[in-house]
């Protein structure tokens, strides 16, 4: 399975400021607009290359985006996708103030699908201040001197969780679902390879029958879980045996074996030599080469 990288792209805040306000400079990362300015403040017709979402702190406004407008105001927040046109405008008379967070990655996408914002882009928080406190940490933490990219990162998953939490998917088609459970399976098994795994144990796991499991696993990898989690094994100790001087025993109680006599049976039958050959014909043509 791919790794779960996320990178935090921006962050940024903007508010709305009276101009006789005589405070001084705002920190760094905010922009300020005067209440004349951002009354009339829009951002597009524009498409992003990541993902954003906007949280309103007050005031209102308008989102436009596939053909859409939607009226947002306070506790209200909207998602703006990449490769996708967009426009947002403040109100005349109440414009809005706002905190961002940005973000991409390879697996975002795959985490947005668990809830309802690809299909309904905004939501409503109400008084529940859980998302308009981790836009404040996450604020706090990208003026961090040092690991910012940790804590960032540690926040943003605390995000996610709490939109899945809160405003899940609708309706998953049949398929998908299936689908997303042999990709559970697939995790659990490359996760716990090394442990006391079999299918019933992978099926408590997805709280799913087992012979309902084994069936889903068999038609989309055209395996059954058992011999995925023997390959999967196989090509570990294969890695340990190139890559490491490990003996024998402590390779298979690597991979999940605790009888070395066993594990190397097992990999004879699936490599047509045993370990210790194995061993010595890659490190034989390691020399040659």
């Amino acid at each position: 399975m791919g790794d779960d990288i996320i990178e935090i792209a921006v962050v940024s805040r903007i508010r709305q400021c009276d101009p006789r306000d005589n405070r001084g400079p705002e920190p760094k990362g905010c922009q300020v607009c005067e209440v004349n300015h951002c009354a009339s403040h829009s951002y597009g017709p524009v498409v992003r290359s990541g993902y954003l979402i906007h949280y309103i702190l007050k005031g209102k406004g308008i989102y436009k985006t596939d053909g859409h407008i939607y009226q947002l105001s306070e506790g209200d927040a909207f998602l703006i996708r990449p490769n996708t046109l967009i426009y947002y405008e403040a109100d005349k008379y109440h414009p809005w103030t706002y905190t961002w967070i940005g973000f991409q990655g390879i697996k975002i996408e795959e985490y947005l699908k668990r809830t309802s914002l690809l299909e309904t882009p905004y939501f409503h928080y109400g008084k529940d201040d859980r998302v308009r406190l981790c836009h404040e940490k996450m604020f706090e933490a990208y003026n961090l001197p040092e690991n910012r990219d940790l804590m960032m990162n540690s926040i943003l998953y605390e995000y996610l969780y709490l939109l899945a939490s809160k405003f899940p998917r609708k309706y998953i088609p049949p398929k998908e679902k299936k689908i997303t459970y042999v990709e559970e399976a697939l995790r659990y098994i490359e996760n716990n390879y090394a442990h006391q795994v079999n299918i019933r144990v992978i099926a408590d796991h997805l709280n799913i029958e087992r012979t309902y499991l084994y069936r889903l696993f068999k038609d989309i990898t055209g395996t059954s879980p058992q011999e995925y989690l023997l390959d999967f094994r196989i090509r570990r100790a294969c890695s340990l045996l190139r890559d490491t001087d490990l003996p024998v025993s402590d390779i298979a109680r690597s991979v999940g074996y605790n009888d070395a006599l066993y594990f190397s049976r097992l990999f004879r039958q699936k490599k047509g030599r045993t370990p210790t050959q194995y061993r010595q014909e890659k490190k034989t043509g390691a020399h040659q080469n």
